[in-house]
């Protein structure tokens, strides 16, 4: 088969790694890809969401099959594109539908979504800037903290925890009247705040089957002991220690099954991956939000631990017959650390040279914020790399994974050295 894989990422370095294992892979093609993606297949430099560009790729290459990695085209289309078009309809695409893929592009229509399929979530209201006025009044009434979610896709930082009714007016405000997160808080989600940890858990669907894939947990601050900034996210490890049985067995119940059977129920087509940011909240699992997509991190922490061949896993979601996979997990542990650039997530500094790859050991490196120039990997990115360690316990995973990554340098480089170490 020849396959379309769309992103620039760590996420598209780790599904290019798992892609070109498989004997099903002929050629592999990555648009736009990154210094690492290069590696396991033939980068092509294209937009994520230049349609007609991806069109004449396909067409010229045959490609059999696009995997779309980020949200962007997923929200804006692309599965659409392809279906509407009569030279493309009959090429599968792993990834929702436009209508589906408002589970991330609108925190309000998931939050209905959710409400209306009786799934756990926070409390929760949306105004605009008509109803601005009964959003404050609302805020004032609201216990603390408050969190205030933008409505649209504001690339990761568009939800805010406010600690104080003060900022939470400031920031209401700023976010309607004064667009700070531009169309994306032309409406504003507030919500109740759920005390918990959090957790990722990744499921794989083909619109009538699903299979449960590992979970994940990420970490989002900048700094070590979960302080400073919020990040894209920093490491990640699965499985999640307190994701036991018995907890796993409630999201599949209470959560997985509803939101499955609720699209079914609304015609509304799925195939692709879902993801489902979870708090448990003393052993109850409700949801935060859904994206259409796989995480980043987390990625680079789940693909390392499933055996199967994915590229016959993601022709059986193509094919409707999910439910004809074995999904094989490890049993061992998988802990990555995110290499970053001086600066992130505020203006970070680019165009650093990139040494000591080849003196890691025991980990995977996937490649995310990266290019080649004069045959030297450079950074270009917020997040750079992704250090990953598969390791048979936690310990083990995550000391390798954090030894690995300090033996990679650049100039002005960070990492966390404490990823995962809460769990042990």
């Amino acid at each position: 088969m020849n396959i379309l894989l769309l992103g620039s990422g760590g996420r598209e370095s780790a599904f290019a790694w798992k892609l070109s294992q498989s004997p099903k892979c002929e050629s592999l093609f990555i648009a736009p890809g990154n210094a690492g993606t290069g590696i396991y297949g033939q980068n092509v430099n294209l937009n994520v969401t230049d349609f007609e560009g991806i069109k004449n790729l396909v067409l010229k290459n045959s490609i059999d099959l696009v995997l779309v990695g980020p949200e962007e085209p997923l929200v804006k289309g692309i599965h659409d594109f392809f279906l509407e078009d009569e030279f493309l309809k009959h090429i599968p695409v792993i990834g929702p539908q436009k209508a589906a893929a408002q589970l991330e592009g609108s925190k309000d229509f998931s939050k209905e979504f959710m409400f209306k399929n009786s799934i756990p979530t926070a409390a929760s209201k949306t105004f605009t800037l008509e109803t601005l006025e009964e959003g404050r009044a609302y805020l004032a009434t609201h216990g603390l903290p408050i969190v205030l979610k933008a409505d649209g896709l504001a690339a990761g930082k568009g939800v805010l925890i406010c600690t104080s009714w003060d900022e939470a007016q400031e920031e209401f405000t700023s976010m309607l009247r004064d667009a700070k997160f531009g169309a994306a808080s032309s409406k504003v989600v507030v919500e109740q705040f759920l005390q918990g940890i959090e957790l990722s858990v990744f499921v794989l669907t083909d619109g009538k089957n699903y299979k449960i894939l590992p979970e994940a947990k990420d970490y989002k601050r900048i700094g070590e002991g979960d302080t400073g900034l919020n990040t894209g996210g920093m490491g990640s490890v699965s499985p999640v220690p307190f994701a036991d049985a018995a907890f796993m067995a409630k999201v599949e119940e209470r959560i997985v099954i509803p939101t499955i059977e609720g699209l079914k129920r609304e015609n509304i087509p799925y195939k692709g991956f879902i993801f489902i940011g979870l708090m448990n909240c003393g052993g109850e699992p409700y949801v935060i939000e859904y994206n259409c997509r796989m995480g980043d991190p987390e990625t680079e922490s789940v693909l390392p631990r499933i055996e199967n061949d994915l590229v016959e896993v993601l022709q059986a979601v193509a094919d409707e017959k999910l439910d004809e996979i074995n999904l094989k997990i490890s049993d061992q542990f998988a802990a990555t650390v995110v290499c970053v650039a001086a600066g992130y997530p505020g203006e970070y500094v680019k165009d650093k040279v990139i040494t000591g790859i080849e003196n890691v050991r025991g980990s995977f490196v996937f490649h995310a914020g990266t290019k080649l120039e004069n045959e030297e990997v450079k950074t270009s990115g917020g997040r750079v790399l992704a250090v990953t360690s598969l390791q048979d316990t936690l310990f083990d995973a995550l000391q390798q994974a954090t030894l690995d990554a300090a033996r990679i340098y650049w100039d002005g480089r960070v990492f966390r050295k404490d990823i995962g170490f809460d769990l042990i």
